[in-house]
């Protein structure tokens, strides 16, 4: 209880008065209350219990004010690390993949071992526990590293394909499958405003494919190829007049094209498929990518409670089991002759590029320890609040280091899908709230019922009491 350590002016006048008298009386109640508690002040000077409550609420009020004010402040460095964690992570891969790259296992690869060798080392500087490796832990969980694989393979070559801005919206629709993969796997249920949350991601997701549709349905309207069927002229096949074969696409076609090998022969795979390569090459990846998500987190969510994996230990088994599956990928995929290795590392940006996979693979391990810094330190109620809100500068960062086209369309769809992450973990939150208050009322409900059931025990029975001094069970 809080105990105030300041005596009124009146009561120190009084007492210097009568400092030197050695038969001085003592201490009146009065002079005593400041240094007694609410209660026993309230007591003392023969205040009434409404006093020693208000004091006492002003008291907890100011406490909880100051640890308020307290864990507001211990809360914004792991905040702060996770965004940049998290922005860095995807600005890097971007970086990274953005030129003609076709070695993404091999990045993959890197990116496992570095996360492998830093783990083992904060474990053997004690900065972290992690348990020893068990073999049956390992075959178990080998299936879930599989399919993290696939998860961040499919990213690695969405990302490579899309912009940041497109890449983080439709990433946004992994939450839907989760949500109704947990409806049919874990009987969860969904409420309006999570509902309405996913209307607004599906639409911010059309917003911001939009200008690629236009262009699909611009270049899949023009005949292909593109012979004159007049003097310099093709036939529109919709509208039946002729129109110039100046191609407004030549610019987004060549970009495409330049993607596949250099000595491809026929024609440009735009050109062979009428223009719907755009979806084949970052869109499909996009909704693979989508897909393996939400069987990764609903797969993992089953098998984690039965394992006892904390944070480490998952991150620890899903790096360590990933490394023989990207060897054997990458040996069955990718091409690693001495030309295909020098086109995707030239010797000028060789450095460079080898410098920022090292450094994804120390972000991931960084995400990783933020993400459980920032849980610890706030509640998982803040920290999905955290990751709707940073959305929002992680789709900004493609417009400011890559120099995305900032245009309506991509505004407008990057504000929709900000506020579909907010709605959403608004209705997490709710339906979160919603759950303890459902828990506490039973608890309550069952300790009511339990007291019931006693008192009907013992009714019509003699209380037996026990006279101070006395024989024990003598009826009073």
């Amino acid at each position: 209880m809080s105990r105030s350590f300041f005596a009124p002016s009146g009561v120190e006048s009084s007492s210097s008065s009568s400092g030197g008298d050695r038969g001085a009386s003592p201490p009146s109640d009065s002079s005593r209350a400041p240094f007694l508690s609410n209660k026993e002040a309230a007591t003392t000077l023969n205040l009434g219990n409404d006093a020693a409550a208000s004091g006492g609420a002003n008291g907890i009020s100011s406490d909880r004010q100051d640890k308020s004010a307290l864990a507001t402040a211990g809360a914004l460095p792991p905040i702060l690390a996770y965004c940049t964690a998290s922005i860095l992570m995807t600005v890097i891969n971007k970086y990274v993949l953005s030129t003609r790259f076709t070695l993404n296992m091999f990045v993959l690869l890197i990116q496992s071992l570095v996360g492998v060798i830093l783990v083992r080392a904060a474990k053997s500087t004690g900065a972290i526990q992690l348990r020893d490796f068990n073999s049956k832990d390992a075959k178990n969980w080998f299936p879930i590293s599989c399919l993290l694989v696939l998860v961040i393979w499919t990213g690695s070559k969405a990302l490579q394909f899309l912009s940041i801005p497109v890449y983080t919206i439709f990433k946004n629709l992994t939450i839907i499958l989760i949500a109704y993969g947990e409806v049919f796997l874990f009987n969860a249920r969904l409420t309006r405003i999570i509902l309405l949350s996913f209307g607004l991601m599906v639409l911010s997701s059309i917003i911001a494919a939009s200008a690629d549709i236009a262009r699909v349905l611009d270049l899949a309207d023009l005949r292909m190829p593109h012979n004159a069927d007049s003097l310099d002229a093709v036939s529109r096949l919709s509208a039946g007049h002729e129109v110039g074969t100046s191609d407004p696409l030549a610019g987004i076609k060549a970009s495409v094209n330049a993607l596949d090998a250099p000595d491809s022969e026929g024609e440009g795979v735009l050109e062979a498929m009428g223009g719907w390569h755009i979806f084949n090459s970052g869109y499909v990846w996009m909704a693979l990518n989508c897909t393996v998500s939400a069987a990764y987190v609903l797969f993992m969510r089953k098998r984690i409670k039965s394992f006892g994996f904390k944070d480490w230990d998952t991150m620890y088994y899903n790096n360590l089991l990933s490394v023989p599956v990207l060897i054997v990928m990458s040996l069955f995929v990718e091409d690693w002759s001495g030309a295909n290795f020098e086109k995707n590392f030239p010797s000028d940006r060789r450095t460079s590029l080898m410098t920022a996979i090292v450094f994804s693979g120390a972000c991931a391990v960084f995400i990783s320890y933020t993400t459980a810094w920032c849980i610890r330190a706030t509640s998982s109620t803040t920290y999905s609040m955290v990751g709707a809100l940073n959305k929002l500068p992680l789709a900004l960062s493609g417009m400011v280091f890559f120099n995305d086209p900032v245009t309506t369309g991509s505004t407008t769809a990057i504000g929709t899908g900000f506020l579909a992450g907010l709605v959403y973990a608004y209705g997490k939150n709710q339906q979160a709230e919603a759950g303890r208050l459902a828990s506490a009322n039973g608890a309550a409900n069952h300790g009511a019922s339990s007291s019931l059931e006693e008192r009907d025990e013992f009714k019509g029975s003699l209380p037996m009491h026990q006279r101070e001094g006395g024989a024990k069970g003598r009826v009073e």
